[in-house]
């Protein structure tokens, strides 16, 4: 994949981990694993398993959740699904091509643990918002401070067809001058292809920027004219037959188009504030007893507030003679 690393934002607010009964739960009998014919047995491996640090994420995260649902179902806070499937539209336009699957898939991820994440946000988002307060003047000071920030580069989209060699890439680039329908770039990205994130989609990228490609990709690609292939491009990927799809000149942010975007964004940060004190209230007026002694430090007992009108017993002093 030619784009350039970059850090990737966590999905919503939260994330789910597997749980301990889960890992637990697979084949295999009493043994997890044998290193050489010495067998690593399951009672050690789930003992080490749930004494780790991990396990303690995994028992707050868990409560965490179940406290939100409570609250919910209490509060009678509805979440559509219209909602949830909106707001997971929202989240994949916020990668490139693909690239939200593939974190899915790193982190065990199915649909129905995505829709959950974003239902439970969307809850902590109607629970805070009598405390989010975003007015007209906050929106405009922003803009006036923060102009730049909007403006948006020259942008173009391309698909391309990532090979290992040259000689691959002469014959794929031969195949797409003689036919650059999409048709022939749908199958010869998918016979040709090695970059997973887009050889399903006719080697589609979609619109970049500057800075987001490695040089020699972007050097090829801002430099070609809409519809033109060019190629074979190598760069530390391997060898990539580009065309260009369109263009997009720069512009300059105005307030008009921005403040949608800036009330936003201004409200994201007021809730990213929020949550937290909201979900340590949750905790702190919910009755959470641990059973298990190693767990008994993640969930302590709330400390009991002096009576009002109290006074602290006064220092011991020494008597003078």
């Amino acid at each position: 994949m030619p784009r350039t690393p970059r850090a990737v934002a966590a999905l919503g607010t939260a994330a789910l981990c597997l749980s301990l009964a889960a890992c637990a739960g697979g084949s295999g009998g009493g043994t997890v694993a044998t290193v050489n014919g010495t067998s690593i047995s399951r009672a050690d491996f789930d003992k080490k398993l749930e004494s780790s640090q991990a396990a303690k994420q995994v028992l707050t995260q868990m409560v965490q959740q179940e406290l939100i649902d409570q609250y919910a179902r209490d509060k009678k806070v509805d979440v559509s699904q219209a909602e949830i499937d909106k707001k997971e539209t929202e989240t994949k336009a916020k990668f490139p091509p693909g690239q939200f699957e593939q974190i899915l898939k790193q982190q065990g991820l199915t649909e129905a643990d995505v829709q959950n994440i974003l239902k439970q946000q969307l809850v902590l988002e109607k629970a805070v918002a009598p405390q989010v307060k975003v007015s007209d003047a906050d929106v405009k000071a922003y803009f006036d401070k923060n102009h730049a920030l909007f403006d948006k580069p020259e942008q173009v989209k391309a698909r391309h067809i990532l090979v290992a060699d040259a000689k691959t890439a002469q014959t794929v680039l031969a195949k797409l001058k003689a036919d650059a329908s999409d048709a022939s770039w749908l199958a010869l990205a998918k016979q040709y292809s090695t970059d997973p994130s887009t050889k399903d989609k006719g080697g589609d990228l979609g619109y970049f920027g500057r800075g987001q490609m490695v040089p020699a990709f972007q050097d090829a690609a801002f430099g070609a004219k809409v519809g033109q292939i060019v190629g074979p491009v190598k760069s530390p990927f391997g060898y990539h037959v580009i065309q260009v799809e369109d263009k997009k000149p720069a512009t300059k942010a105005t307030f008009a188009n921005t403040k949608d975007q800036i009330k936003t964004q201004l409200t994201q940060q007021q809730e990213a504030q929020q949550v937290p004190l909201f979900l340590q209230q949750l905790r702190s007026s919910a009755k959470i007893d641990v059973y298990d002694d190693r767990y008994k430090d993640v969930f302590p007992p709330p400390v009991t507030p002096a009576p009002v009108g109290s006074t602290a017993p006064a220092p011991a002093t020494t008597p003078t003679k």
